[in-house]
């Protein structure tokens, strides 16, 4: 419970210190304050029941249409404060989740903690965009909701206790075991006895309600994964005829989400034996408590209804606990799982990066003793020393599963299992893997990217240069939308745009990781030599199969006499 509040300040006071925190505060106190115009209203309507109920015991009718009028006052008055504070925490939830996601989000971005949160096996966290989206919204919600509600209630509770303390100046009698005991104010000392065994039964019952809830979140989550990877593999499960595969790991995940569904209702169905019996009841049980001051003539008819409504605001603020229990529960797990996700960001983003990276002393591209391992530990690749000038070009060549694309992850930065020095000159350097990544967004965008498109004139003519000049291609360079689905874009069609997007962002170093595989090897060679042409001062660390004609002269690191998992013995370095 400690860690659980802890947790809950901790991202609380995050929003506050973001962008607009501030005035969120400020909105949070023009709540606060028609949360007590509200506690003085309900006061009023304390009062209207004795009014009210006096003049039908008098058969007072002129008073009584009087109070009729009251009424529809405080309620209209009741209602105008309910909207206005509504709409105003709706504006710091607006506010602060702005913040709180935009923290979460520079944290998921930091030294690029979204690749190594998501390829780390042994990381307990899952689900990181659950967390950014929904994690996020959720907290805010209930932070704003029953936060403020906890500070109103504790100041109602303060009025409705010495309001009810004032109006029950009587005492009860009654005997025990022959002793004759009186209480006096007895309404204010059962209102917290009746609440406070009624909180215990409810946290008793739905303490494994917090448990089954966040492992619902969970498994909801890995189901709507499951389906936008089907989406996003459309094509490759269609032509594989893979629908009653696909179907059955959909179904294993929902009868996951339905087996703990099943645990989660039947403990709110213990739970809720208790408590709806208390919401149908916790109106009247007031009035009941009260009735034996009538029966004794302490009060008349309108003094009894007045300490009934009085007795039900104070019992009903009390029970704050058992009203909010599944919204609290939902705080807290949310707060846990938000708090262990930015936790665990911040950590990875701390960390240093595996490489010694140190500057260039000839603006040349450098390698120093290079180990590249896989996650077992186990010896990958070892380079005692590679210098690649600028407008050099390097063809690596070797099988597959050797350690070629782990080796482009290394030198970028991402690969953890390595060590060694590396020093990369300064300017530009793009890295593409072997699946072209088309971002959402127009064509241009998707050619710019990472950055953005300037002249839409010159990115058409790139788009030419590279063999994309069909019109459905003009049509989609200034229409935003999912470019990157394969009904648009073929994977041929797709590496064509890495082409184009090089020679649009212009870098001093490109590394290629089988980015023309699907390109037959005459247009392979004509989209080299466009590359060489336009960019004769780029160095090129290419990664193929085949020889990258068209890019001229090449040194060539041979992979193929090497086994699978080699000792740390030196690469063979060929010249062509």
């Amino acid at each position: 419970m400690n860690n659980t509040l802890k947790r809950i300040a901790a991202l609380a006071s995050l929003c506050i210190r973001g962008p607009g925190g501030k005035t969120g505060i400020l909105y949070c106190f023009i709540v606060l304050a028609l949360n007590l115009v509200e506690i003085q209203l309900a006061l009023k309507m304390i009062t209207w029941n004795r009014d009210f109920y006096s003049a039908l015991e008098k058969y007072d009718a002129r008073a009584a249409l009087w109070q009729i009028g009251i009424f529809g006052l405080i309620t209209l008055a009741s209602a105008s404060q309910f909207l206005i504070a509504s709409y105003i925490r709706q504006l710091v939830q607006i506010r602060w989740r702005t913040t709180l996601t935009g923290a979460s989000l520079d944290r998921w971005f930091s030294n690029k903690a979204y690749w190594h949160l998501n390829t780390d096996e042994n990381s307990p966290l899952d689900n990181p965009d659950q967390r950014i989206s929904e994690d996020c919204r959720i907290f805010v919600d209930r932070l704003t909701g029953k936060g403020l509600d906890l500070f109103t209630g504790l100041v109602g509770l303060t009025t409705y206790s010495a309001l009810l303390w004032k109006l029950s100046a009587f005492p009860i009698a009654f005997t025990l075991f022959g002793t004759e005991i009186v209480i006096e104010h007895y309404l204010v000392w059962a209102a917290p006895i009746y609440v406070l065994i009624s909180s215990g039964l409810t946290h008793w019952m739905g303490a494994p309600l917090m448990k089954l809830n966040v492992i619902q979140q969970h498994r909801e989550a890995d189901m709507r994964f499951a389906l936008a990877r089907l989406r996003e593999s459309k094509e490759a499960v269609a032509l594989e005829n893979g629908e009653k595969a696909e179907r059955e790991i959909i179904d294993r995940r929902y009868k996951r989400i339905l087996a703990n569904w099943r645990h989660r209702i039947n403990r709110e169905f213990i739970l809720g034996i208790f408590t709806r019996p208390y919401y149908m009841t916790v109106l009247r049980i007031p009035l009941f408590l009260a009735f034996p001051a009538y029966l004794m003539g302490y009060v008349a008819l309108g003094g009894l209804m007045q300490l009934g409504s009085a007795f039900t605001r104070l019992v009903t603020t009390l029970s704050w606990f058992i009203f909010s229990y599944k919204e609290l529960a939902e705080l807290s797990a949310t707060a846990n799982r938000l708090a262990s996700f930015m936790n665990q960001a911040e950590t990875i983003g701390k960390q240093p990066r595996p490489l010694v990276e140190f500057t260039s002393p000839d603006n040349k591209f450098h390698i120093r003793d290079l180990t590249v391992r896989n996650p077992s530990g186990q010896n990958l690749l070892h380079i005692p020393e590679l210098i690649v000038k600028p407008g050099d070009a390097i063809w690596i060549d070797g099988p597959s599963g050797i350690g070629k694309s782990t080796l482009l992850k290394a030198l970028s930065g991402i690969w953890p299992h390595c060590d060694g020095q590396v020093a990369l000159p300064s300017g530009k350097t793009l890295f593409l893997p072997q699946k072209a990544y088309l971002p959402l967004g127009s064509l241009a965008e998707c050619v710019a990217y990472p950055d953005k498109p300037d002249n839409p004139e010159r990115i058409r003519q790139l788009l030419k240069n590279v063999g994309l000049t069909c019109p459905r291609h003009d049509a989609q360079l200034e229409q935003a939308g999912e470019l990157g689905s394969d009904y648009r874009l073929s994977g041929g069609e797709q590496q064509r745009l890495m082409i184009a997007r090089i020679l649009a962002t212009r870098p001093e170093w490109v590394f290629l990781d089988e980015a023309t595989s699907s390109l037959d090897a005459q247009a392979e060679e004509q989209l080299y030599r466009l590359l060489r042409t336009s960019l004769p001062d780029t160095g090129f660390i290419v990664i193929a199969h085949r020889e990258p004609k068209g890019l001229g002269e090449y040194r060539r690191i041979d992979l193929w006499d090497k086994p699978c998992h080699p000792r740390q013995d030196e690469l063979a370095v060929v010249a062509a």
